[in-house]
């Protein structure tokens, strides 16, 4: 009889809910504004025993770094491992935005190489390195310590060759059937560009990454370029920055509707939907109707983009009624490096453009001055100079180039289409005109330099900038929650119980949407950006209400234990 008493218990018994670090460490911070163990279990539904257990290892927990949604930090879970996990948070979310796909390979690899790069920064700890081997187990507890919804089993996507001759077929054919002339026709895409970046055997660089409080994430912004398929048209680029009014705004009193750029900021200098769609309305919009009616041609144009969260499907709703006449198609999965005009050699020729263009900038200031190179480059380039090296560059990118581009979507509106590479000619003599300029400033590079440099705008964040990175998002925060006015503003319109309602409705939606969306990987992705801009403000409001409510318990229980009259609470 007491085996089945025992087996009964086991079988009736519920799993044992472990408390994450986090928790913990808000039970200490609660319980050292004086509020009580007894009220403190109660509102965590746990024992007081297990309360006073967590109290008693304060000072262990508070020296825990955990990553999001870890229970415990042991010997057999490394530390390194935590910051390995809070740095592939800020790659996965830097990765959705971009719109680049994310899988558990992916992952997994990025894991590796994160921890293998930070264990190589710590004395004595290479051996840690044979234990990590991001399995299938370590996916699975990632992935519900962080919450992240839109990361599916398999393999990283690649470029699917048969699927883009089939559709590149199908445009072609799309494009006599519509009647589509080239002029009518655009491509639009996004790219990064680290606009103070210089050769990293440069003394400049190697000084610049010295100097203290050097941030490399803040010298990067996001432009998208345009331009038709017959490469006689450009289009004013969208150019997000971190900031709104940079210094050098003022000191040279730069009026930015004037500027050559739609100028717009963001806290991580991206693309989004919204800066999207107003560039589109504002700029896109006006200018190519303008040019349209100058060249006498039917007010017609298709825009082809890739399906980057900043443009998905739907777009076309968010046009203005004036603009109407344009239609948009998008490349399908895994086929924009081999189709989408811009990344066939326009964006990388800009670059090098940019490049050759930033040291003639530095020679014609260091011959014309006193100034050496060294001190140009730390106290006088600023952003106000690269806003003119930008322009330059792209007014230097030709029509041969942009119109050769569309070789391998639509070959017809190639001039000259049947000789190949022809657009490659242009970009030697480049390359050799920045060594040239290199070199007369007294700079070590050469031709594997520049390649490398260009290159680099287009990679993919290195683990010290993901480090830098994570740090600014941390101090943004904080920065938040510390800020009151917004807090102000919200909780005369809006009552706690309105918000929670609110947000159990989200969920609903979220669970729909997941469900039915022929697309899960676009809507999951859609639905993560929307959670980390919109929702997370009023999870904040919650937070601190909830916060403020139990401290404002704590002070009260205090003045009237001896009473015992708390049952209220």
């Amino acid at each position: 009889m007491p085996p089945m008493k025992i087996k009964a218990e086991k079988k009736g018994s519920k799993k044992k809910e472990m408390i994450t670090v986090e928790v913990k460490k808000e039970i200490i911070e609660k319980h050292e504004r004086r509020m009580r163990v007894a009220d403190i279990a109660r509102f965590y539904n746990k024992s007081t025993s297990t309360i006073c257990t967590i109290l008693k290892k304060k000072e262990e927990i508070r020296a825990l770094d955990a990553a999001k949604g870890v229970t415990r930090v042991s010997k057999q879970r490394p530390h390194v491992l935590e910051d390995v996990e809070k740095l592939l948070l800020v790659w996965i979310n830097e990765k959705q935005l971009a719109g680049d796909t994310v899988t558990e390979n992916f992952i997994c690899e990025k894991a590796k190489t994160l921890y293998t790069d930070l264990v190589s920064k710590l004395p004595g700890t290479s051996t840690e390195n044979k234990g990590f081997k991001a399995s299938r187990g370590w996916f699975d507890n990632f992935k519900k310590r962080s919450g992240i919804r839109s990361v599916r089993h398999g393999e990283a996507a690649i470029s699917d060759a048969k699927a883009a001759e089939a559709f590149a077929d199908e445009f072609q054919k799309l494009m006599v059937s519509e009647c589509y002339l080239p002029q009518q026709v655009f491509n639009c895409n996004e790219t990064g560009l680290f606009w103070k970046k210089m050769p990293k055997r440069t003394y400049i660089t190697a000084e610049e990454n010295a100097m203290p409080g050097h941030k490399p994430m803040k010298d990067r912004l996001t432009l998208l370029l345009c331009a038709n398929a017959s490469g006689d048209f450009k289009v004013k680029p969208l150019l997000v920055y971190h900031s709104e009014n940079p210094r050098a705004f003022k000191k040279c009193r730069v009026q930015k509707s004037q500027l050559n750029v739609m100028w717009r900021s963001n806290s991580k200098a991206w693309v989004t939907r919204i800066l999207f769609v107003e560039w589109i309305n504002e700029v896109f919009g006006p200018a190519v109707k303008k040019y349209l009616l100058e060249k006498n041609l039917p007010l017609k144009v298709l825009l082809v983009m890739d399906n980057a969260p900043a443009h998905p499907p739907g777009l076309e709703d968010d046009l203005l009624e004036e603009f109407e006449f344009i239609k948009v198609k998008f490349l399908p999965p895994k086929t924009t490096p081999l189709l989408q005009p811009m990344d066939q050699q326009v964006i990388l020729n800009f670059k090098k453009l940019y490049t050759r263009a930033l040291f003639q900038r530095c020679f014609e200031v260091t011959e014309g001055t006193n100034l050496t190179l060294r001190e140009f480059w730390k106290n006088h380039f600023h952003i106000v100079n690269c806003l003119k090296i930008i322009d330059k560059a792209w007014d230097g990118v030709t029509k041969r180039t942009l119109n050769s581009a569309w070789r391998m979507l639509w070959s017809d509106c190639v001039l000259g289409h049947g000789f190949e590479g022809f657009a490659y000619e242009q970009e030697p003599p480049v390359v050799d005109e920045i060594v040239s300029l290199g070199k007369t400033l007294g700079l070590e590079v050469n031709e594997e330099d520049i390649q490398e440099l260009v290159e680099e705008h287009g990679q993919e964040l290195t683990t010290d900038e993901l480090m830098d990175l994570r740090r600014e998002q941390q101090q943004e925060v904080m920065e938040e929650i510390s800020s009151e006015e917004v807090e102000k503003n919200t909780v005369e319109s809006l009552t706690s119980s309105e918000i929670r309602e609110m947000c159990k409705m989200w969920e609903r939606v979220q669970n729909f949407v997941e469900k039915h969306h022929p697309n899960k990987a676009v809507a999951v992705r859609a639905m993560n950006l929307f959670n980390d801009s919109a929702m997370s403000h009023f999870h904040e409001i919650l937070k601190r209400r909830q916060k403020q409510s139990l401290d404002s318990r704590g002070v009260v229980r205090s003045r009237v234990t001896k009473s015992r009259d708390i049952t209220t609470w």
